[in-house]
């Protein structure tokens, strides 16, 4: 039995990554936080994992845990923390833990200011459709995924969205440094005064060590209309093989965006340029693991 405790199970990210570690074969969950809000306090009711009390309980913390997980926002004093510090636990960060449980995996990584969401919707819809089993991690609510998490011993290739936000309070590095992907998308890299905390140029930086950071001959998708990604795909590492892509041929008809491709033309439910060009990053990806062009046109019509 892996026991695994959460220290601030009620944030967003946390208690969807505590559902479902809960639902995976000898698992056992349990958690604190200092305030619950809804949906996080509903969701825990109703999958058994809500604190029995508000608070950080020391007590919690024993030799026979075989992770801590730490909520973005848990400081260096929090007693459950320093608790597990003095006991030796394993401490884990979430997109630390993230990683761990798919490391044997073949990991997507989408990246970038912008048109994150929308890319990673795009590739999981193609996946399910194709039936092919995927661990994954989104970053907010999308159509037909109850869970922003999905962690599974049978699936063998996982997909995240990957956040340039810091790590936690105390380790300043962005989240997606941390997935060490096999194929890596890039949307774009824009100024962005709302998710920018550091200078610009730091901001390009740390792409350029996420793409430093990939797998052995891993693959990067990137949107090659940006400046800055040119600049580092040019740059990248020898075994790595890049796909640029920027906006697909298309019409418009009748008010309806239709693709132009070799197998026809596509019918589309969604529209403009930024969308088309996170469908085709989104199909870029899908053919690093086998999907076929054919095969992701064939299914794309339906994504919304």
């Amino acid at each position: 039995m892996q026991r695994v405790h959460f220290i601030a199970i009620g944030g967003a990210a946390m208690h969807n990554l505590a559902i479902s570690i809960s639902k995976k074969n000898n698992f056992q969950v349990t958690g604190s936080d200092e305030e619950i809000i809804e949906p996080s306090y509903s969701r825990l009711s109703e999958n058994n994992l809500l604190p029995g009390a508000l608070g950080w309980f020391p007590d919690k913390l024993h030799k026979g845990l075989h992770a801590v997980i730490l909520g973005a926002n848990v400081t260096e004093n929090n007693p459950e923390l320093i608790r597990a510090k003095e006991l030796g636990l394993k401490i884990f960060s979430f997109p630390e833990y993230i990683f761990q449980q798919t490391r044997s995996k073949t990991r997507i990584v989408v990246a970038g200011s912008h048109g994150k969401t929308i890319t990673t919707a795009a590739i999981l819809f193609v996946l399910k459709q194709s039936k092919i089993d995927t661990d994954y991690m989104i970053g907010s609510k999308i159509e037909g995924y109850d869970n922003w998490v999905k962690l599974s011993y049978e699936s063998r290739i996982a997909v995240f969205e990957g956040d340039e936000c810091p790590t936690s309070t105390i380790d300043p590095r962005p989240q997606f440094h941390l997935y060490k992907p096999h194929i890596a998308v890039i949307t774009g890299i824009k100024r962005n005064p709302d998710i920018v905390c550091q200078a610009f140029e730091a901001y390009v930086e740390d792409f350029q060590k996420f793409t430093e950071l990939m797998e052995v001959q891993g693959r990067l998708v990137y949107f090659n209309g940006d400046e800055n990604l040119n600049k580092i795909a040019q740059n990248l590492r020898r075994d790595i093989v890049s796909f640029p892509y920027n906006t697909p041929e298309h019409m418009i008809k009748d008010g309806k965006t239709y693709l132009i491709t070799k197998y026809g033309e596509i019918p589309l439910k969604i529209s403009g340029d930024s969308n088309l060009q996170n469908l085709d990053a989104a199909r870029l990806a899908c053919r690093q693991i086998g999907v076929t062009d054919e095969q992701f046109y064939s299914v794309i019509s339906d994504f919304s």
